[in-house]
């Protein structure tokens, strides 16, 4: 029993990170977006949706420190999951 806990634990623990996969910033929606990225609850989420419709879409990581809330930390933490364009094929 304690060994299925700790398990489970675990797997709560880690799915976020290890499931999580990258996210277009310049398409996604708030909900999208704070599923995807760590720290990043819907609040911020929906405050980098609103920047992205009043001023266009994110040209580079370092512009989503303009959103209230989203420090430069909170980006590198991030950098990995975020999606600027869609992928090439």
């Amino acid at each position: 029993m304690l060994r299925e806990l700790f398990l489970a634990l675990i797997m709560t623990v880690f799915s976020v990170t290890v499931w999580a996969s990258p996210v277009n910033v310049n398409q996604a929606d708030a909900q999208t977006i704070s599923n995807a990225l760590k720290s990043i609850g819907l609040v911020k989420a929906q405050a980098i949706v609103d920047y992205r419709e009043q001023h266009g879409a994110f040209k580079s990581l370092a512009e989503l420190t303009n959103v209230k809330g989203i420090g430069i930390r909170t980006v590198e933490m991030n950098a990995d999951n975020i999606l600027l364009e869609e992928p090439k094929p």
